[in-house]
């Protein structure tokens, strides 16, 4: 019996974000009886330190008081910690460790020397190079640099979703250089079919038709580029919506963005919130005349694998993980002056036949790298060969 343990994620099926969703997919798709997954869940409940079991994966709940962006991080050095007593309690054997991101930081150095004489191999994904986003004050970004550094040189393996971050990791780390691969996020292709009642309810409210807005999906936050799109969009001469679908809260960043853009005044900006009802979300991507992704940092992103799954056209910011991706199944802008202008005046001239040759494109870039069936049997290949270097040793 293989046991993997995945550390990271808020938790196994829970609706949250990028993390959360890959955990999901790829437990759920991996259909192999031979192995057994346990992924930690966040728990702010007290009360609850129970563990829960679910389409038989186990799930320790890991209790964790809510305090801002050290929540996460003070979540995964627990859950580690929890993982490690679990694995020598219950004698557990084959054992490999997936880590998502640095947050376990530099008391994994630790950690580490106690899971390899326990056999356990430890594998770590970086997501993008998290210590560059904007959100983080200095003081988290050096945290997370330092925290890079020790993880990526403790651990026995680095899984890298994008290309552009298994280069930087190779090139950053010339020692892990043979122990470092590529394993894509993956996507599904669904046949969406065409707008159905909720989907009209929520279209209606918001003032929403078919092919007559641009839609932005992802979280509300700098490196995503919303003050570049809104300023851009704005200058266009476009009569359609952009739809913003987001987790806005009306904070400093948001108000700074109306300071800056004037956004209230153009009645084409229309922020509806967050959508946590899939059918919606994806019909609403699949009507949309073209899907604006502004992510500048992190690897592969799941919006973008979504949008390149349903959406006909997607216009990308240039960030070389966001080329790696949609090759030449999209249309590109940069941060320069008008750059995202004309590519919206671009789109807007598309005929029926240039949408669908953009879709065909797009839906080409997923059955031929993306799929889960393709991302799941890498990972098998991955945990087998580290287990059998376990066993030769």
């Amino acid at each position: 019996m293989k046991n993997i343990i995945i550390i990271g994620a808020r938790g196994y099926e829970k609706k949250y974000g990028g993390w959360e969703t890959f955990v999901t997919n790829l437990i759920n798709n991996y259909n192999d009886k031979n192995t057994k997954f346990y992924v930690p869940e966040l728990n702010h409940s007290k009360h609850n330190d129970n563990i829960e079991i679910r389409n038989g994966v186990i799930c320790p709940q890991i209790y964790v008081p809510k305090h801002g962006s050290m929540t996460m991080m003070t979540f995964a050095f627990l859950a580690t910690l929890y993982c490690k007593k679990m694995i020598k309690k219950e004698k557990l054997q084959n054992c490999v460790m997936y880590i998502l991101g640095y947050r376990v930081g530099p008391l994994f150095t630790l950690l580490h020397k106690k899971l390899n004489k326990m056999g356990v191999k430890v594998v770590i994904n970086p997501d993008g190079i998290e210590w560059k986003r904007a959100k983080w004050n200095f003081l988290i970004k050096q945290y997370l640099k330092f925290s890079e550094r020790t993880m990526i040189n403790a651990s026995d393996y680095v899984v890298c979703d994008s290309k552009n971050i298994e280069k930087y990791v190779k090139e950053s780390f010339p020692k892990k250089k043979d122990k470092t691969t590529f394993i894509a996020y993956g996507a599904y292709l669904n046949d969406i079919k065409d707008i159905d009642k909720k989907t009209k309810v929520f279209m209606d409210k918001h003032d929403i038709k078919k092919r007559e807005y641009y839609i932005i999906v992802g979280r509300f936050v700098p490196e995503n580029n919303y003050e570049l799109i809104i300023k851009e969009y704005m200058k266009s001469s476009t009569t359609k919506d952009l739809v913003i679908v987001s987790n806005v809260e009306k904070n400093k960043f948001y108000d700074k963005l109306k300071e800056k853009t004037g956004f209230d005044k153009d009645k084409r900006i229309k922020f509806v919130g967050p959508v946590y009802d899939q059918e919606i979300l994806r019909r609403l991507r699949k009507n949309a005349k073209a899907y604006i992704h502004g992510h500048s940092a992190g690897g592969t992103n799941p919006s973008l694998l979504e949008a390149l799954s349903i959406t006909d056209v997607n216009i990308l910011y240039n960030a070389p993980y966001n080329e790696e991706v949609g090759e030449d199944a999209c249309v590109y802008f940069s941060n320069e002056d008008g750059s995202l202008t004309k590519a919206i005046e671009k789109v807007e001239k598309f005929k029926s036949r240039d949408q669908e040759a953009y879709g065909e494109k797009a839906k080409n870039r997923i059955k031929e790298e993306y799929t889960w069936e393709i991302v799941v049997n890498k990972y098998k290949k991955l945990f087998k060969k580290l287990l059998d270097e376990k066993r030769e040793k």
